[in-house]
Formats: structure tokens, sequence, C-alpha cells
């Protein structure tokens, strides 16, 4: 089972930045595909950034511009660059990876940061 922990939520004001990290451990993390979710209050967990184990990148065109995902194998890391906040944006953050076991896609799941856009 992959353990994930997540730091770097926290209170931005609209227009900030803010940078997530996602720390992987428990199988080799290269063939992980990563992401990053969110929910905010009353809504579904939606996807907010992807990237496979070669470093191919997705995000929705509602943070595209704004959101960068990458990772650093070399420290099982995951991170999420959030730009151009906007209190939309606010929600619980969670990292996400895919990976296999003897052939069974499996998931884990961190237990979330909270990310706050206000004035």
């Amino acid at each position: 089972q992959v353990q994930l922990v997540e730091s770097g939520g926290g209170l931005v004001q609209p227009g900030g930045s803010l940078t997530l990290s996602c720390a992987a451990s428990g199988n080799d993390f290269r063939s992980n595909t990563m992401g990053w979710f969110r929910q905010a209050p009353g809504k579904q967990r939606e996807l907010v950034a992807v990237i496979s184990p070669s470093g191919n990148a997705n995000l929705p065109d509602s943070v595209k511009g704004r959101f960068t995902i990458s990772r650093d194998n070399a420290k099982s890391t995951v991170y999420l660059q959030m730009n151009s906040l906007k209190p939309e944006d606010t929600a619980v953050y969670y990292c996400h990876a895919q990976y296999y076991i003897y052939y069974a896609r499996k998931e884990s799941w961190g237990q979330g940061t909270q990310v706050t856009v206000s004035s």
C-alpha cells in the first residue's frame, strides 16, 4: 500500500500563489500515476491535475494556465504549483496515486490539505 502525505496548504489572498507537496512511500514512485483532486463544501471531489509516470500532465480547463503539476522521482514527491488563485479554488486538496500490484490496479489517497483563498 502506498502512503501519501500532503503539505503546503493554507490561507492565501486572491491572485496569490501556493505550492502543495505530496510525499509518497511504499513502492517504486516512478511507476505511479500521480494526481491532485479537490473537494469544496457541498460539492463532489474533482480532478485538478494528473501526471503520468513519463511526466505527461493533464489539467482541466478550470485550472489550465494557472496550475502546474510536476514530479521529482528522486524525492518520490509530486507538486502542485497554484498561481492566480481565486476564491472558487477554496477546497480540501487530496493527493492521489494509481499503481499496480501484480497487474491489479490500486489507488491511495492522502489525508487532504485545506486551501483557502480569501481576502
